[in-house]
């Protein structure tokens, strides 16, 4: 007679490379319509949506209660985004702007408690709409450069093909670290081959802009890669400095919003900044 007692299957769970592209395929052809789409709405509703839970996650990493300070930097977020895109006038701009400020002062003297953390509680009141509302606030408004979309598309390439090459490079070339108290992982060699993509993939999107030529594209590619790798380790000081790992779990085997827009949130306005003031759109 066999004693033994069956043991139960042990369920594999998916490989973290696996999990990444499980999450994120199923929401390309739906971020792919909204961005290229003659209608404005869905995709500014998509940009609303995203800010709202990354200054959710910012302030749950940097003022982790209570949940009401979170949802007014969710709120301001959106609210300072909305007035960018919507209203695009410098009293109403001045108008958010001081709503956040006296917002601030008034929660502060709210929740005093600690007494200690008051500071740093104020300073992210203010500073979680200005950097998630403002920079995300970008990707949507080079979706209106023309050819609609194809902007958008070039401030992704230029953050995920740079973000994607420096890993790739780093893993395989990278000797020389590049931060790492905030970043162990990351190297110039690998910076280096991220700013190439970047460059590269500029050049071949420049084919079908207008107004955009090769020039442009080696210009912004620079811009736009450095700018990219620089959101990218901003992010990682907000985590590391927080003791997280992510910052947040809405998009399983990614994190939160805040890692996957880590470098688009610094790529998207210098990407702006150069189809705006430069490009002439």
């Amino acid at each position: 007679m066999n004693d033994a007692i069956e043991q139960p299957p042990v369920k594999k769970r998916l490989s973290g490379t696996t999990l990444r592209v499980v999450t994120i395929v199923p929401l390309v052809p739906l971020i792919l319509w909204m961005m290229f789409t003659e209608r404005r709405l869905p995709w500014r509703v998509f940009i609303f949506t995203a800010i709202a839970i990354a200054g959710y996650e910012l302030m749950a990493m940097k003022v982790p209660s209570p949940r009401s300070l979170r949802i007014w930097g969710s709120g301001t977020s959106v609210l300072f985004a909305y007035t960018i895109l919507f209203i695009d006038t410098a009293t109403a701009l001045y108008g958010v702007v001081l709503l956040i400020i006296l917002g601030a002062m008034v929660w502060s003297l709210l929740q005093e408690d600690p007494l200690h953390d008051a500071s740093s509680r104020i300073g992210w009141l203010l500073g979680t709409p200005i950097y998630v509302g403002g920079c995300l606030a970008a990707v949507a408004l080079v979706r209106d450069f023309p050819p609609t979309g194809a902007w958008v598309f070039l401030a992704m390439a230029l953050a995920w093909g740079s973000d994607t090459s420096a890993y790739f490079v780093g893993r395989k070339f990278g000797k020389t670290k590049l931060a790492p108290r905030i970043s162990p992982k990351k190297t110039l060699e690998g910076a280096a081959g991220g700013l190439t993509a970047s460059v590269v993939l500029a050049v071949i999107t420049s084919f079908f802009l207008p107004k955009f030529g090769v020039v442009d594209a080696i210009a912004l590619g620079i811009l736009g890669g450095a700018a990219g790798q620089a959101g990218d380790l901003w992010v990682s000081v907000l985590k590391r400095s927080s003791g997280v790992k992510d910052s947040g779990g809405i998009l399983p085997g990614h994190g939160g919003i805040l890692d996957r827009a880590d470098a688009l949130a610094f790529t998207a306005p210098a990407t702006w900044a150069y189809g705006h003031f430069i490009a002439g759109f």
